[in-house]
């Protein structure tokens, strides 16, 4: 338990104890910090309550204080000010140096799923993609951090438009292959395509048939016989998505973003015959088509009805989307299942969510939550694409910030060491500038600026990550411990270090990494502040020493815990 939760029960308990009730406190930290390190002002809500001054309560509470804080006071009407005993402060953090849970408040466990990829199968990933990937991975590290049992799921879009496309620029391409034979009941032979073919395959497609109706039906009818299980076509679309999902790794790899699971819609179809049996009660028809009346009486506004089965018999999206649900809580029995998706998304997932519970295909105990995000926009405020207007890839927009990055190198790094090094700050720089505004807020990507090595962005955490451990490294030798704390600098790191618990609670109930961000941001400032005020490695009281090398070492191990959530690695020179 964090030292905040601790006192914060224990105020809890000293309130209750008075003869007033409540269940819990919020320890704040101080608006003005020369009248205390923490602030409570229940004072108010209890003397409103107990038709009392809220002045007089916060004297009776101030009253009953033990010596875990010092120059408690009241201020105003009922704000009352503490500061942590330097003794409590040194013990508690000396603790946390080589232990980063002491200073976290896990949570009661629960099994989550977090579907957060959403790659489209035989498509390059571009821009549009990376939201996704680096809140859902953050996120389920920091589920994971708190005590949760989380499984990751890519959840390709393996099954629509583009599979016909694809398979339909492939008999043209092999008019003879058997997998246009109708007569042939073989094994079917491996098909020889990279996921390059695959990547100009489908633009070839998609221009022949927007340009030529005869060919767009013919897309059609490839897509719906994969839906109604069709051996061949269904064999050779497997084998494509086997094929692009390498290169789709492979980027995702790059971002620090891993799966357990790889499965996507393909994978959902052999449950959707119990799906529609569970929800067959729930289902009516409309122009031949089944659908699910998802409204609700206390709505204020029109709620459209979710479409399940189309007039021709074949399966949609959201029909592929239930069979997933059933197929994860047959399988994994989970308690929730989050979903990270543009936010433009929420309008569907609330009605497949409404459909779920509605027909019993999910128990009312089974938390259902979409995540919504805004998007990814140009310096003109639009949606990030090339000069030429097209979507960029996002190994594309990797390469143009790793060229940015560079200018953060050393030039006698060369080599390897130097092409590694910038690998790893262009994600940096990529996932701090994605992950710094709140989640649900669009946002203007700026090479320039969030290549910087300055202001809140990727490299300046790196860097001043990169001064520490080389600080460390030329004291290894030492054994260190915070003794002596009554430099400011070295009081205003330990007060804020003692947020980080909070810090992770919240950005876990809210789903947004812009909290630890900014908190990252936060305590870095104050070290470097700490940094450039102090000579620590020559300093000749040997207590300040340990003591300025203790922080350095608890500074660092908390951002490097920090960065692991939000999977960004660290450089050891720059």
């Amino acid at each position: 338990m964090s030292l905040i939760k601790e006192e914060e029960k224990y105020l809890s308990d000293v309130i209750n104890g008075l003869g007033y009730k409540i269940d819990s406190i919020n320890l704040v930290p101080s608006s003005r910090k020369e009248f205390g390190d923490f602030q409570i002002n229940e004072a108010f809500s209890l003397g409103k309550e107990n038709h009392e001054n809220p002045r007089n309560v916060a004297e009776k509470i101030v009253n009953k204080l033990d010596e875990r804080f010092i120059n408690v006071n009241i201020a105003g009407p009922g704000f009352i000010n503490l500061t942590i005993n330097d003794e409590v402060l040194k013990d508690y953090l000396n603790r946390a140096i080589d232990d980063f849970d002491v200073l976290i408040d896990k949570e009661e466990k629960k099994k989550i799923i977090i579907d957060y990829g959403g790659a489209n199968a035989a498509k390059a990933l571009h821009v549009g993609h990376m939201r996704s990937a680096n809140i859902g991975e953050a996120v389920k590290r920091l589920a994971r951090t708190l005590g949760h049992d989380v499984i990751g799921d890519v959840h390709l879009g393996d099954l629509g438009r583009q599979a016909g496309m694809l398979i339909s620029e492939y008999k043209r391409m092999e008019p003879n292959s058997v997998f246009f034979d109708k007569d042939y009941h073989g094994e079917y032979p491996k098909i020889n395509l990279t996921a390059q073919d695959l990547g100009m395959m489908y633009p070839r497609a998609s221009l022949a048939a927007k340009d030529d109706e005869k060919r767009m039906e013919e897309v059609r009818e490839i897509t719906a016989e994969i839906d109604k299980g069709n051996k061949a076509y269904t064999e050779l679309w497997k084998q494509m998505v086997e094929i692009s999902s390498k290169v789709i790794k492979e980027v995702y790899n790059k971002l620090n973003c891993h799966f357990d699971l790889w499965e996507g819609e393909l994978d959902a179809f052999k449950y959707i015959p119990n799906v529609l049996k569970i929800m067959k009660p729930y289902l009516y028809e409309s122009d031949g088509a089944l659908i699910c009346d998802v409204s609700k009486e206390d709505d204020n506004k029109p709620m459209p009805p979710l479409l399940v089965i189309k007039s021709d018999g074949a399966t949609i999206y959201a029909t592929r989307e239930l069979g997933t649900i059933y197929s994860r809580i047959e399988r994994f029995e989970p308690d929730e299942i989050w979903y990270f998706t543009d936010e433009r998304q929420a309008l569907y997932f609330e009605q497949v969510f409404r459909a779920s519970y509605k027909t019993k295909l999910v128990k009312e105990k089974t938390l259902l939550k979409h995540f919504g995000f805004g998007t990814i926009n140009g310096k003109d405020g639009k949606p990030y694409k090339t000069r030429d207007g097209g979507v960029m890839e996002l190994n594309d927009l990797i390469d143009l910030v790793k060229k940015e990055v560079e200018k953060n190198i050393k030039k006698e790094i060369i080599g390897e060491e130097r092409e590694v090094i910038a690998d790893k700050l262009a994600i940096a720089t990529l996932k701090y500038a994605d992950l710094l505004p709140f989640r649900k807020t669009d946002y203007i990507f700026d090479t320039e600026k969030f290549a910087s090595l300055d202001g809140k962005t990727g490299p300046y955490v790196l860097y001043t990550l990169v001064r520490i451990k080389s600080l460390l490294k030329k004291a290894s030798d030492e054994n260190c411990k915070l003794n002596d704390i009554s430099n400011s600098d070295v009081r205003d790191i330990l007060v804020k270090l003692l947020e980080v618990g909070n810090v992770l609670t919240k950005s876990y109930h809210e789903a947004t990494l812009n909290y630890i961000t900014e908190y990252i941001y936060d305590v870095l400032s104050l070290y470097n502040k700490f940094y450039n005020n102090n000579n620590i490695l020559n300093e000749q009281n040997d207590s300040l020493r340990k003591t300025y090398l203790a922080l350095s070492k608890l500074v660092y191990n908390v951002i490097h815990h920090l960065l692991d959530v939000l999977a960004i690695d660290e450089v050891d020179k720059m």
